[in-house]
């Protein structure tokens, strides 16, 4: 992909110290060995649209799109960072599930890094609305859906795309931990080429003014579309 096709970022909130982006679905924060196909970056992309160096204080996935923080000095990354380590930062997101989900749950289940290393994890969710469509998709005729607000309490690796593969209710286009018929069935008859994850706020103390910051996210046109597509009523986009 081209630095074209993200740029200019969509600047959410900045002031001497923060800057927040509406991070688009596909762009990678900051190089990966993971992703070696990849030369187009967040870091590398804000820093040339403002002319200055930034910090990811935190990661979102390459598929998920949302509010995406960064530092403009060393000081405000390391006092963020612990922000966020310490779970000082409330992070909600919204997602689009297989299958109708509890009107509201609790996923306390542990989660094994790459090392083998087991942490706690925890995301507590709501369903904001249900859907059931003519997907013909195994040997159902209609599928189901749940639009969910997930909020999670820690800040693991992947934790939302596996609490909600653990609860049977995982992320559309979720590729290692969803549904691969859904998967194909969005790809193939949907065209969609995305994971309908999107981070929509952050909210925390600021440092510095020590006054309470919210950064709201609207959601991008590919989750806009199938929040369509599959009829979800009353959902109001930000």
């Amino acid at each position: 992909m081209s630095p074209e096709e993200f740029s200019p970022l969509s600047i959410l909130y900045q002031d001497n110290d923060l800057i927040a982006i509406n991070k688009p679905h596909g762009l990678l924060v900051h190089r990966s060995s993971i992703a070696a196909d990849a030369d187009v970056f967040a870091v590398q992309l804000l820093r040339e649209q403002i002319g200055q160096r930034v910090y990811p204080v935190h990661r979102l996935d390459r598929k998920t799109g949302g509010a995406l923080l960064f530092a403009l000095n060393e000081e405000m990354n390391g006092l963020m960072q612990q922000q966020f380590q310490e779970g000082k930062v409330e992070k909600t997101y919204h997602a689009i599930v297989r299958g109708f989900t509890e009107n509201s749950g609790e996923i306390d289940y542990p989660l094994k890094r790459d090392d083998g290393v087991i942490q706690q994890a925890f995301t507590s969710y709501k369903t904001l609305d249900r859907s059931e469509v003519p997907f013909a998709i195994g040997k159902h005729p209609t599928s189901r859906y749940s639009l969910v607000e997930l909020s999670p309490q820690t800040g693991r690796m992947h934790q939302l795309r596996k609490h909600t593969a653990h609860i049977f209710h995982p992320i559309i286009g979720d590729r290692p931990h969803g549904c691969n018929k859904q998967n194909r069935y969005f790809k193939e008859m949907l065209q969609m080429d995305t994971m309908l994850l999107h981070a929509t706020s952050l909210k925390f103390v600021h440092p510095v003014s020590h006054s309470a910051v919210l950064i709201a996210a609207p959601v991008q046109h590919e989750f806009v579309r199938m929040v369509n597509e599959l009829g979800f009523a009353g959902y109001s986009l930000i």
